[in-house]
C-alpha cells in the first residue's frame, strides 16, 4: 500500500495536470469565439458562390463544359485531401476525421482505384503514414501560418490543381470536421472535383430574365471553378479549426471534472490513512504506557 508520502505526491500530481487542462480549457474558450465566427461568415460566400455556379452551369453541357466541372470521364484515380489538426488533446476531433477518410480510402483500394491522399496537419500525417505510406504525396501542416487564411488555402489548391492537371487525378474529395458546436463536430466529405453544386445551393432566379454573359459562361467558370476550389477549401479550414477548439474545450474541461474527482477520492484515501495511522500511534503510546 502507498505511503502517505506517496500519496501526498501522488495528489500534488494530479492538482498540477488539473492547472494545465484549466488553462488549456481557458485558452481554448477563449480562441473559440473567433474560430467560430470565422467558420460561420465563410458560409453565406461559399453558398452564393455555388449559387453562382449552379447558375452558369446550368447554360453549359457537352464537351464546352469546364473539366473541373465536367470532370475527365472516368474515377479510376483519386485524390483525397484529409485535414486535421497539428495537435492532440483535442477528444476525439482528430480520430474522427481520420477514421471517416480511412473508410473512404479503403472502399476504394478495395474497388481497384489509384488513391493518393494529401494530408492537412501533423497529426493526419501521422496517424495515416504508417498504413498508406508512399500515397501521401504532400503534407501541409497548419502551425506554419499564425492566421488562418487565404495563404494556408492557396497552396494546398495549387497542388490539386496542379494533379489534376497533370492527370494524376479524376475525382478529388476533402475530408473535414464540420462545427455544429462545441459538443458536435461532423466529420464531413466534400467534392471538389468534378464539381458538385451543393443541394441547399439553388440557382440564381433570374425572375424569367435571359442573360447573355460576356465573356461565355465557359469562360467564366474556367476562372472561377479554380477560386471555388480555394473558396471551399479555406472554409473547410476555417471549419476544422473552430470544431478543433470546441472539441479541445470539451475535452479539457471533462479532464478538469475527472481530475477533480481523483482529486477528492485521493484525498478521502490519505485522510482515512493518516487517521488510521494516528490512531494505532495512540494505542501503541497507550499500550506501552500501561506496560509501565
Amino acid at each position: 500500500m502507498a505511503s502517505l508520502k506517496e500519496m501526498r505526491n501522488r495528489i500534488g500530481s494530479v492538482k498540477s495536470t488539473q492547472k494545465i487542462t484549466k488553462a488549456l480549457n481557458m485558452v481554448a474558450a477563449a480562441k473559440l469565439k473567433r474560430a467560430q465566427d470565422q467558420a460561420e461568415s465563410a458560409r453565406p460566400y461559399a453558398r452564393k458562390m455555388a449559387a453562382v455556379i449552379a447558375n452558369l452551369a446550368a447554360g453549359v453541357s457537352g464537351d464546352g463544359a469546364p473539366r473541373l466541372l465536367a470532370g475527365t470521364g472516368s474515377d479510376q484515380k483519386h485524390l483525397v485531401i484529409v485535414a486535421t489538426g497539428d495537435k492532440g488533446l483535442a477528444g476525439g476531433f482528430n480520430s474522427n476525421v481520420i477514421r471517416a477518410a480511412k473508410e473512404r480510402i479503403n472502399s476504394l483500394i478495395n474497388q481497384g482505384k489509384d488513391v493518393r491522399i494529401i494530408a492537412v496537419g501533423r497529426k493526419v500525417r501521422d496517424g495515416l503514414v504508417r498504413i498508406y505510406g508512399d500515397r501521401i504525396i504532400r503534407t501541409f501542416e497548419l502551425s506554419d501560418h499564425k492566421v488562418i487564411g487565404m495563404a494556408a488555402a492557396e497552396p494546398i489548391a495549387a497542388l490539386v490543381a496542379e494533379e489534376f492537371e497533370a492527370g494524376n487525378a479524376d475525382v478529388v474529395t476533402l475530408f473535414y470536421s464540420r462545427f455544429q458546436s462545441v459538443i458536435s463536430q461532423v466529420p464531413t466529405p466534400r467534392q471538389l472535383i468534378p464539381a458538385v453544386v451543393d443541394g441547399d445551393a439553388a440557382p440564381i432566379d433570374l425572375n424569367g430574365a435571359v442573360y447573355e454573359y460576356e465573356p461565355s459562361e465557359e469562360e467564366i467558370l474556367e476562372t472561377l471553378l479554380p477560386r471555388n476550389i480555394t473558396t471551399q477549401i479555406l472554409a473547410a479550414l476555417y471549419e476544422n479549426q473552430a470544431s478543433f477548439f470546441g472539441a479541445q474545450m470539451g475535452a479539457m474541461d471533462n479532464a478538469t471534472r475527472n481530475a477533480g474527482d481523483l482529486i477528492n477520492s485521493l484525498t478521502l484515501q490519505y485522510n482515512r490513512k493518516r487517521q488510521a495511522q494516528i490512531t494505532t500511534e495512540l494505542i501503541e503510546i497507550i499500550a506501552g504506557a500501561e506496560a509501565l
